[in-house]
């Protein structure tokens, strides 16, 4: 618990609800007749609004960006460190908003959400969703909102994909796109190590085939698994050197098979943590969405054609230690916006921590990101 808020915190925050009832269509053939999006607003939308900022989140992010829920709260918001008066997205000059995007377990209606039409939960039926589905439904919360077009949409991982995605798909309501450790699809190393944390999770004994809230049990074994593995991926092997070693919970080895090591014991802990806060078949939904986007696709494979439509400004940042989504992926990226003649910034952050740089108050990062962020023009307050 905060002893106070801190002077650079939006302070306390309380999610709103969108209740939608115009029919979406998604891209897997089915349509949500009826469905809600939470999301979180911090700062204030000016007179014309010009100064909005749309805020992605990742695999297991929500729309708690940032500020405390109540004065209990640990930890504030998942991007605290870059959302806030005074930091890269100042909410004395922005509006910000971040959305849990639909299948999520965040309080937007997604597998654990219960189905209008059978008056039960969802479950492995919710359907699938993608890229392009979460920036449909974001356009909906837009127009909502009265914003008819984005100062900037930032994101990291999967979330810049999403910014990748407005860009392209709406290219007169976004000025400025974010895309922070991102790839602009998957390679086959990265879908296998999803397909195996799905594996872990569908073979657990108490994942029903996805409909364990009706056993009233959890695949807990199978998903804590899912996470021990991805956390694995997004650290890098410095950052796991320097935060465990081989240092030894008792101090000496003990020739069994319980946690002797503190990596043990931290991975346990995630593991643990995680299954308390999310749902199998969102975590099922969310890796599926990081498989399917491959944008380049639909254009003989041609990420600068994908990208032709692009008017907006763009900011790619990657980290040298990142090997899930390495820098040469955001290169790629680079690569195809001179392609097709955009205009774009890119910087690679020297940084030690993994895919999971993107989330830290690395100081080169963020001075990169506030400079960036500071030249960006809003209308009158």
């Amino acid at each position: 618990m905060p002893a106070s808020i801190p002077a650079d915190s939006v302070g306390l925050v309380s999610p709103q609800t969108l209740h939608c009832t115009t029919p979406l269509a998604l891209d897997c053939g089915r349509t949500l007749a009826q469905y809600e999006l939470v999301y979180e607003t911090y700062g204030t939308l000016n007179a014309n609004a010009s100064n909005a900022v749309l805020i992605c989140h990742a695999l297991s992010g929500d729309h708690h960006a940032a500020g405390y829920h109540d004065l209990g709260d640990k930890r504030p918001g998942w991007w605290d460190s870059a959302i806030g008066p005074g930091k890269a997205i100042d909410t004395n000059k922005f509006f910000v908003v971040c959305p849990n995007n639909l299948g999520g377990c965040g309080g937007s209606t997604g597998p654990s959400s219960i189905n209008p039409e059978t008056g039960a939960v969802y479950g492995p039926d919710f359907p699938i969703m993608t890229v392009p589905d979460w920036v449909r439904s974001q356009t909906i919360l837009a127009d909502h909102l009265t914003i008819t077009q984005w100062a900037a949409v930032v994101g990291g991982s999967l979330g810049a994909m999403q910014a990748m995605q407005w860009a392209m798909s709406l290219p007169n309501r976004i000025r400025h796109a974010l895309i922070i450790a991102a790839a602009p699809k998957l390679s086959a190393q990265n879908i296998a190590f999803n397909e195996v944390a799905r594996q872990a999770i569908q073979s657990d004994p108490e994942f029903h085939e996805g409909h364990y809230t009706q056993h009233n049990t959890l695949p807990r074994q199978g998903l804590g698994l899912a996470r021990m593995l991805g956390h694995i991926t997004y650290l890098s092997d410095q950052a796991m050197k320097e935060k465990f070693g081989r240092d030894l919970r008792s101090g000496s080895l003990n020739y069994g098979y319980d946690v002797e090591f503190e990596v043990e014991s931290y991975l346990r802990y995630q593991s643990e943590s995680f299954v308390n806060r999310f749902d199998a078949n969102t975590y099922l939904l969310m890796t599926k969405a990081l498989d399917y986007f491959d944008p380049a696709k639909a254009f003989n494979d041609d990420l600068a054609v994908a990208m032709a439509n692009i008017q907006a400004h763009s900011l790619v940042i990657s980290f040298t230690s990142d090997w899930r989504f390495s820098p040469a992926r955001s290169q790629e990226i680079v690569a195809a916006l001179l392609q097709s003649d955009k205009e774009v910034s890119y910087a690679e952050i020297e940084a030690h921590q993994g895919h999971d740089a993107f989330l830290m108050p690395i100081p080169r990062y963020m001075e990169i990101f506030e400079t960036y962020m500071q030249k960006i023009t809003v209308g009158a307050a």
